[in-house]
């Protein structure tokens, strides 16, 4: 191991999904043993497998894997699962942008072809083929004009974090059931349009920018977010609502103690990872109205809420198994140090998570027979290297 190299190992029980390793580097090398097809193996199960980012024939988009390829008796052989896809093999990754998309899903584009978005609340989004998308993946809907007078385009460019509901259908945080939406199907839409986007690192900073699908007027403010909103207990937020929105009022209220100084919202409970509530006492406000126009949407002018600092990191480390979030998250900061890749974080400080490592994919597409990585209860261990000499 040469003097300035880097490596780290871990373990986790596998989902069933892709599995997303944070690391303060970018790999070169990877490796893995699947615990529960060594202590039990079956046929055609992984035991180990490893991936590096310069193979011998100069290719590094394959994994290599050895493979039990019979029980009885049982022979051990070598395969090899296509790195192409992030659902397959295992990949290395930077996130440094928070706009980085996956493929185009849609009519003719990606694994899916078309997709339909009910009228329902909240609005189930139904497609042909898997979609392999989890709970608290983000994805982002593009061209949903289904006619010259109809569709979805008030949600278009929204990022909405999903429930899954099963292998083609999965629900979105907004209410689609009212007079101004028009049921959408990329199949039957005019010039077949339609599409969206995955998402691949929605988290790099903490707490991120939540986009408003409803609110519940009252003494305190209930507001339901379409994104994950990460605000926690004692989180200090402004609203941002555009008029054409309604509760407008919410906009920074003014300070009748300190004159010129905005009167922010704290959050006084926190729901579930979509929705919370605020002490501000909204009785006598004009109603939120989803329900906009499909020729006046107000594009970019979302309704949203800010984080504004304070205690937004909370001293609350919010994991995969958390009921606030449901996905793998990276590290949260705690009050006085944080755990993210980038050293402490100052209370009352955005946490900068730019997000590095690489993904172990949970799709099956072995070359010379089936190989699932990583199935739903495995026992994962993982070594992962970045080597700062390489004979070549």
């Amino acid at each position: 191991m040469a003097e300035y190299s880097r490596l780290a190992k871990g373990n986790f029980t596998a989902t069933g999904s892709t599995a997303v390793i944070n690391l303060p580097f970018q790999p070169d090398y990877v490796e893995l043993w699947n615990y529960t097809n060594i202590k039990t193996p079956s046929a055609n199960t992984v035991t180990r497998a490893w991936w590096d980012s310069g193979l011998l024939d100069g290719s590094n988009n394959s994994t290599m894997v050895e493979l039990i390829t019979s029980t009885s008796p049982t022979v051990l052989n070598f395969d090899i699962i296509s790195n192409t896809s992030s659902n397959l093999g295992i990949n290395s990754f930077y996130g440094g942008l928070a706009l980085q998309y996956g493929p185009q899903q849609g009519h003719n584009l990606g694994a899916i072809t078309d997709f339909s978005i009910s009228k329902a609340n909240p609005a189930v989004v139904t497609t042909v083929g898997n979609h392999n998308l989890q709970t608290g993946d983000v994805i982002i809907f593009q061209n949903l004009s289904q006619t010259s007078t109809t569709g979805m385009q008030q949600i278009a460019g929204i990022p909405f974090t999903v429930t899954r509901t099963g292998p083609t259908t999965f629900t979105i945080n907004w209410n689609t059931n009212q007079s101004n939406y028009t049921a959408f199907n990329t199949a039957t839409s005019t010039n077949n349009v339609g599409t969206y986007v995955k998402v691949l690192f929605p988290n790099l900073y903490f707490p991120n920018v939540a986009f408003i699908s409803s609110l519940t007027l009252a003494a305190t403010t209930t507001v339901k977010t379409a994104n994950t909103h990460q605000f926690q207990v004692g989180q200090e937020v402004a609203f941002r609502i555009p008029t054409a929105w309604g509760t407008s009022q919410l906009n920074s209220l003014p300070n009748t103690v300190i004159p010129g100084s905005p009167i922010y919202g704290y959050v006084t409970s926190v729901t579930d990872f979509q929705t919370f509530v605020v002490n501000i006492n909204s009785t006598n406000f004009t109603s939120f109205n989803s329900n906009q126009t499909f020729a006046g949407f107000s594009g970019e002018f979302f309704p949203q809420v800010v984080p504004a600092g304070d205690v937004n990191t909370g001293g609350v480390q919010i994991s995969a198994t958390s009921s606030l979030y449901p996905a793998p998250q990276y590290s949260y900061a705690s009050k006085n140090d944080s755990s993210t890749i980038n050293g402490p974080a100052i209370l009352g400080a955005y946490v900068n998570n730019t997000s590095q490592g690489f993904t172990i994919g949970a799709g099956t597409a072995a070359t010379n027979g089936t190989a699932t990585l990583i199935a739903s209860t495995n026992l994962i261990y993982w070594h992962a290297y970045k080597h700062d000499f390489a004979n070549p």
